[in-house]
């Protein structure tokens, strides 16, 4: 659907008849009852991110995974478990650098060009003992940094991680992160302006919004794209909720410069507003000017509810800058017309108007402002607080508007070890720790001072790093400087599934089991708690592959005597599955919701539905605080929003004022010189972040074996370039190879390649032959508040590749395996 020229009338179009039409009962889940006999077809019942999974199995061979969830929209990550298991990307046995394991204290070779050597179990875990060792006993616990960060495998026991960090605090203390990749501005921007950090909050149920929600709108997301995944496994009930929105006839309005699947999802039944990329808060205070300018903001609700709109409202009009923040101001920046965004402004005034945001449009320079302005601009429309207006962070996350069930809870393995175990041993915990994405400005600057939300810390001097269950070098970004950096580490270990280029980076590498490959269980909703699934092993281990749980249960034992017993706190596999099933138990006999015991679970191979509760199905987030303030104050300094901080204001932070400001990126459509184009990174359809990069489901998205970019048709015409070519994609960090993908779907002036690519480097031309977008983008801090990863900041070129035909070898194992 065309992005230009719309009216009020083409805006409204259906509002008024389906305002209030849904009962809260229309959302009720689809039914999924466990009483399928699900075992009696011989499938397994397990679980993953993306959802509770049947898993079918012959000759001991994993051939099919399929949902065991009803759903409307189909999750097609759900089948992508026998490419899980066999690919060969998997490591399948104990490996160690050749340079390494000659000289382990002053090793030769590079990391990223040596060629590996096969160990046996007992000799690689006792050099990365040893090594460990020889570091934290020379350099002390600030040396090691065991901060392992990434969407390892669902199961409250096999959570690689905290296993990790569980070992470390066995062996004295590590240095750990703080925040994340996903969320590392909003979250710390908003307990300022709202007092929590939104990002990760329940929020105002599927069913409010469906019963009194008039206009909806998609801010900088695509849910269904996001909501095939979940932290703990996807309950299948957001992608419902937009089948049944799409369905309903209410204004759906999607801001976002590509054409989603979410937007091709609606299809007619939304309108798509395309504006530069990261013009977001210029967009927004164009809306913002127009609501004061015709009187349309609510000032009751900005006088009780809120701080500091009249200082806001002076930036706004140019009172404190000379620069009025109107419609034509905001065009000029974001190429949406003036004429579209006065009529935004008359839509959001007049319905009830739930905006709800993703994240992707804080991954930017200053991404700070970015969720405070749209949480301004919900303040300004007073609507916060009452049943289906206001806005929400975690639409698109998790399934965030699905009702709280009455649930049985399963608690989950912790860094922490029982007291009655470690009496009288050395256990440490974290012992500095950075923003996860300042890990390269770390390794390249140790001992230096930094600002991070409102503190002055001092980065460690990193000499080991060991992760596990994460893959720094697709997450993070300018990729050429990670390795640079990475390399100045004396050691480096990693538990791995796969030959990621992380893994082919370090200097041991141990092999791990996929989640299809050992037994766990897990909840099913991060904010529902509407399933317990088990996670049930449904096929032997591939090669000498082990999971965390045993690699560290027996490197504790390398620490000391008796070490396994303190680790594991005596309890195997199935002995903390049962223990955690039996507390969850408890928490469901509270509830007053029936669970089975253990042993009658687990042989059921059946998930269990928590228990629907119809108050919960009403919440509505703000609504204590809206009904009184003073009772129900937020966590800010005044209890209210705050549009103006004053804690903010003594940081005296030019990149982080103390309103809602419009910054002007380094990086962006608005600095492009002739021939640049804005590269956007958003989340593919195909898999999560980098992982099934390797999968089958590839060959339904690769372009000549790489990753696609996604090119506007008037960009690419004055290029020569047509879908299919390869072209060469560049700027001063580094270039990379993609297939075109030419379309109208993008706004002119920028460019998309999907995040996660694994980097694969040319040993003779440094390109890397995958399409690895992170090679491509900025790593600055988005403020030296949050310090959140920008990796939608970035102007990139795009030109033909007339170079040798280059095979992506990302997937391939390195030489010696």
């Amino acid at each position: 659907m065309s992005n230009m020229n719309i009216s009020r009338r083409g805006f409204l179009k259906g509002a008024s008849a389906s305002a209030g039409a849904l009962a809260i009962s229309s959302i009720v889940p689809l039914p999924a009852s466990a009483s399928a006999n699900i075992s009696d077809r011989g499938y397994v019942i397990t679980a993953g991110r993306m959802g509770i999974l049947k898993a079918k199995v012959e000759d001991g061979k994993l051939v099919e995974t399929t949902n065991a969830l009803p759903q409307s929209v189909v999750n097609h990550l759900q089948s992508t478990g026998p490419s899980q298991v066999y690919t060969k990307a998997r490591v399948k046995y104990p490996m160690v650098r050749k340079g390494f394991l000659e000289n382990p204290e002053n090793p030769t070779g590079v990391r990223g060009k040596d060629e590996y050597v096969r160990v046996s179990w007992e000799k690689a875990l006792e050099l990365a003992h040893e090594q460990h060792m020889r570091i934290r006993n020379t350099y002390g616990p600030e040396a090691i940094y065991a901060g392992s960060y990434g969407w390892r495998s669902s199961g409250v026991l096999h959570d690689a991680r905290t296993l990790l960090q569980r070992y470390m605090a066995l062996a004295g203390g590590y240095v750990g992160y703080l925040g994340d990749y996903s969320t590392g501005a909003a979250q710390v921007i908003m307990p300022y302006v709202v007092g929590s950090i939104e990002v990760y909050e329940q929020q105002t149920t599927y069913p409010v919004v469906m019963e009194n929600s008039e206009v909806v709108v998609l801010w900088g997301m695509n849910p269904i794209n996001t909501l095939e995944i979940a932290w703990t496994a996807a309950d299948s009930q957001g992608l419902e909720f937009f089948h049944q929105l799409k369905k309903s006839g209410k204004t759906v309005i999607a801001i976002d410069p590509i054409r989603s699947e979410t937007i091709n999802f609606f299809g007619d039944n939304a309108q798509w507003i395309a504006p530069n990329p990261m013009t977001d808060v210029a967009l927004a205070m164009g809306i913002a000017h127009t609501l004061v300018k015709n009187k349309k903001h609510d000032e009751t609700f900005l006088k009780k509810y809120t701080q500091g709109f009249e200082q806001f409202n002076q930036y706004l009009q140019g009172d404190s800058d000379g620069i009025v923040k109107d419609s034509a101001w905001a065009e000029n920046i974001t190429g949406v017309p003036a004429k579209q965004i006065e009529v935004l402004a008359d839509i959001f005034s007049k319905n009830r108007t739930m905006l709800m945001a993703g994240w992707g449009i804080q991954r930017q320079q200053f991404g700070e402002q970015r969720h405070w302005m749209i949480t301004t601009l919900a303040a300004m429309l007073g609507q916060i607080g009452l049943p289906g207006g206001g806005f929400g962070f975690s639409y698109h996350y998790s399934n965030g508007g699905n009702p709280a069930r009455d649930a049985g809870v399963l608690p989950a393995m912790t860094a922490t070890i029982d007291e009655n175990f470690t009496a009288g041993l050395n256990v440490g915990g974290v012992v500095n720790a950075f923003p996860v994405a300042r890990i390269v400005e770390a390794m390249e600057n140790p001992g230096k001072e930094y600002q991070h939300n409102g503190q002055t810390r001092t980065f460690p001097h990193v000499r080991m790093l060991w992760t596990s269950g994460g893959a720094n070098f697709t997450q993070h970004q300018d990729t050429n400087r990670l390795v640079k950096a990475w390399n100045k580490l004396d050691v480096v270990v990693i538990n791995e599934i796969y030959w990621t280029a992380a893994a082919k980076h370090a200097d041991i590498v141990f092999p791990i089991t996929t989640s299809f490959e050992r037994n766990d269980m897990t909840m099913v909703g991060d904010y529902s708690n509407q399933f317990i699934s088990p996670m049930k092993q449904a096929v032997e281990a591939e090669g000498e592959s082990k999971s965390d749980f045993e690699v560290f249960a027996s490197l504790s034992e390398h620490l000391f005597k008796g070490g396994r017993r303190v680790y594991t706190e005596d309890r195997e596999e199935m002995d903390w599955l049962r223990d955690f099933y039996k507390k969850a138990q408890k928490g469901g006999r509270n509830a007053r919701v029936p669970m089975p015991n253990f042993t009658k679970f687990w042989e059921a191979n059946e998930y269990l539905e928590m228990k629907w509760n119809e108050e919960a199905a009403k919440f509505v987030r703000f609504a204590d605080f809206r009904k009184d303030p003073v009772l129900n104050p937020l966590g800010t300094p005044s209890g209210k929003i705050e549009i103006y901080s004053k804690t903010l204001e003594s940081y005296g932070l030019k990149d982080c004022p103390a309103h809602p400001t419009w910054l002007e990126p380094t990086e962006y459509t608005g600095s492009a010189k002739e021939g640049e184009l804005q590269l956007m990174t958003a989340h593919s359809a195909y898999r999560l972040h980098s992982q099934f990069n390797y999968a089958d489901i590839r060959k339904e998205y690769a372009i000549a074996n790489k990753e696609p970019i996604l090119i506007n048709e008037n960009d690419a015409q004055k290029r020569g370039i047509k879908t299919g070519d390869v072209v060469r994609v560049f700027n001063q960090r580094g270039q990379v190879l993609a297939g075109a993908s030419v379309t109208d779907g993008i706004k002119q002036g920028s460019v998309c390649i999907h995040e996660g690519a694994w980097p694969d480097f040319d040993p003779k031309l440094g390109i890397c032959r995958n399409g690895g977008p992170n090679v491509l983008t900025l790593d600055i801090p988005t403020s030296r508040l949050a310090n959140g990863c920008a990796a939608n900041s970035a102007l990139v070129k795009v030109e033909k590749w007339v170079g040798d035909q280059l095979e992506t070898e990302a997937f391939n194992p390195p030489k010696g395996v």
